[in-house]
């Protein structure tokens, strides 16, 4: 495809460079082979300049399609030279696929979870020697501030403290005089558990810890493994009475260390060495099931985090859970505010990182965000040999009523049977399979119940089936299995889902499983979350990002990430059906995809329910024409006599310098 060349010559600009790139490509164009191809060429290339790559990918199932992928190739590689390859990968996906050969510490690529490498507390275990020539792609990376910020903080509850307790109690237990004196002398002498000094360890492996701090010497208080348990026994009676308030308590960490050290005399510097204290403790007693410590592990995380970075990070205590507003149970919420915090080692420690996506727009916010300077950022359309893609803003009902998932309209009796007929309609002319997305699983089952008692529903399944999405992971899985058989014998379905949800994420609706997305309603996320304030008020403070930007950024993506799931390839086609008025607005539709983008025009805004049905009609009989793979040839597919003609290198240089 055209965009592939351009992509990957984008891609080979950034390697060239050894900086950091911002790549958007719309879904389905074959983002992940482009990826895997242009790199693993140029290792064959250059075997010095760039050593290894690290493919993170967000999902097992991604994963997997990564390693399927670099098998086709390698397959490739091997008909086309004919010699075998001596090229290794290393996918880290389940414990059945653990390969303990010393041979894999030298794999030319490896796929793992974001969390290996973005998680201080398992980076330290998984990616702690790969070295400085490393290229790190973050695929499907539209989400990744997120995950930045959820493995940088920890929730504590009573239930949290209870386990904490038994575990130290265990661990009282477990002592072993000999082992604990052994252990006492090597802290004593400073050194680290495989008896080297800190200073010669090149590789920063703990982004918990910054560089100077790494250079200390766990502090005296902690050394002796009674000491250390009693210290803990401290700060969790600490931690408990902090969880017996009664309103909403919002602190800084300096503030939260003034407290700790008025109240129980625990200083700062014992607190920041607490989580290496505790894995230096669960080694010397040769504890195997480290899983079981999961409480006081999180407890001394917690301890190490809130002592080592004084900005950044905001603590909220709240009586009871957002969930359940009725019963009391308090919860500590340790929150990061700032996603740079967690992916700068990643950043400065590797020559090139790129963050790729179907959906990145606009691509300004993740340099700021993230708190780095990119040498490319491009975002790639989709060329078409036929318009296989329909989007289109429902502004209206039929009576002329405004549709809107807003807060005001959203008991409102006639807007829901609007979507009501909105989704009766389209299950009457679109074949297959149709997947709708709600703001939420609470607006979802207030729709939905209120279509029963209108009748709607039962008219919906006159023309097909409904399967529901619920949060139970095991029923989803269930109702897909079915919505997907309903779908290939012939009786068609419908998926009710969530965005955000696992649906709207990680599961492709390839040809007819997907052939109309419909979004009811802009998915915002719930602005009323203290911690979701605290957050936006620092993105202003810290990142000039005004609060309403960044919400409609973050529903835009969740929006697009949706509506995406319909087109999974250049012979897959689909409607794209946005219906909420707001959509219509310039400064909603400017933050969509281009490649979304390009293909709406005034004609498709704020239509009634009736105009979309019109539309969608034509489209799907143009659609339905006979389609092949060679009408696409000189278009959106090129063989590679066309790559290599002129005016097309031209073609797709100047598509590189639109971007």
């Amino acid at each position: 495809y055209p965009e592939q060349f351009s992509y990957m010559l984008e891609l080979k600009r950034t390697l060239d460079a050894k900086g950091h790139g911002v790549l958007e490509m719309p879904s389905g164009t074959g983002k992940t082979i482009s990826l895997l191809s242009l790199i693993v060429a140029y290792q064959r290339a250059f075997p010095l300049e760039v050593t290894k790559l690290i493919y993170c990918s967000r999902t097992v199932p991604e994963i997997e399609k990564v390693v399927e992928e670099l098998r086709k190739l390698m397959e490739f590689y091997t008909k086309q030279t004919g010699e075998s390859n001596n090229f290794l990968a290393l996918a880290l996906s389940s414990r059945k696929n653990l390969c303990i050969h010393p041979e894999i510490l030298h794999a030319n690529i490896v796929v793992y979870s974001y969390h290996y490498l973005l998680d201080p507390k398992i980076a330290d275990l998984v990616s702690k020697e790969l070295a400085k020539k490393s290229v790190v792609v973050f695929d499907e990376a539209h989400n990744i501030d997120n995950v930045c910020i959820d493995s940088m903080s920890v929730n504590i509850t009573r239930r949290t403290l209870d386990r904490c307790q038994n575990n130290v109690d265990t661990l009282i237990k477990e002592t072993d005089a000999a082992r604990l004196r052994e252990e006492y002398r090597r802290l004593v002498e400073g050194l680290k558990e495989a008896h080297v000094a800190r200073e010669t360890d090149v590789y920063l492996a703990n982004p918990v810890l910054p560089d100077q701090i790494l250079k200390e010497a766990v502090p005296g208080t902690i050394r002796t493994a009674e000491h250390f348990v009693g210290f803990l026994r401290r700060f969790m009676e600490y931690l408990k009475s902090r969880l017996r308030v009664q309103h909403v308590v919002q602190e800084s960490a300096p503030q939260f260390l003034k407290d700790i050290y008025e109240k129980v005399c625990i200083d700062r510097k014992p607190l920041r060495f607490c989580a290496e204290r505790l894995q230096s403790l669960l080694r010397t007693l040769e504890i195997a099931d480290i899983a079981d410590f999961s409480a006081v592990t999180l407890i001394s995380n917690f301890a190490t985090l809130v002592s080592t970075y004084s900005q950044g990070f905001t603590i909220i205590i709240e009586p009871f859970e957002d969930r359940t507003p009725t019963i009391a149970n308090p919860v500590l919420h340790f929150s990061c505010m700032d996603p740079s915090i967690a992916i700068k080692p990643v950043f400065q420690r590797f020559q090139s990182v790129i963050i790729t996506s179907g959906t990145l727009s606009p691509l300004d916010i993740y340099p700021r965000m993230l708190d780095f300077q990119p040498v490319t950022m491009a975002s790639f359309t989709m060329t078409l040999a036929r318009t296989c893609l329909c989007p289109l803003i429902v502004g209206r009902g039929n009576d002329q009523v405004a549709l809107s998932s807003k807060f005001e309209t959203r008991e409102d009796f006639a807007v829901i049977r609007n979507y009501g007929n909105l989704l009766l309609e389209m299950s009457a002319i679109v074949p297959d399979g149709i997947v709708a997305f709600f703001t939420s699983y609470v607006y979802m089952e207030n729709i939905v119940a209120s279509w029963y008692e209108q009748r709607i529903l039962e008219n919906i399944q006159r023309n097909k089936l409904i399967f529901i999405e619920t949060q139970d992971a095991a029923e989803t899985s269930m109702a897909l299995e079915k919505y997907q058989e309903a779908c290939e014998n012939g009786r068609g379905a419908i998926l009710l889902s969530v965005a955000r949800g696992k649906v709207s994420e990680g599961i492709d609706f390839v040809h007819h499983f997907g052939r109309a997305v419909l979004m009811f309603g802009v998915p915002y996320v719930y602005t009323q979350s203290r911690i979701l304030k605290a957050r936006l008020e620092y993105l202003r403070d810290h990142f000039q990002i005004r609060e309403n930007d960044f919400l409609t950024f973050d529903a835009m993506r969740h929006a697009a990430q949706c509506v995406g799931r319909a087109i999974r390839g250049k012979t897959d086609y689909g409607l794209m059906i946005f219906a909420d008025k707001r959509y219509a607005r310039a400064d909603k539709r400017g933050k969509l995809p281009r490649w979304i983008q390009e293909h709406i025009s005034e004609g498709s805004l704020n239509l009634t329910v009736d105009e979309t049905v019109q539309l969608a009609k034509h489209f799907l009989r143009q659609m339905a024409q006979p389609f092949r793979q060679e009408d696409q040839l000189g278009l959106s597919l090129l063989t590679l006599e066309q790559l290599q003609s002129e005016e097309m290198l031209q073609k797709i240089t100047q598509m590189a310098h639109q971007n």
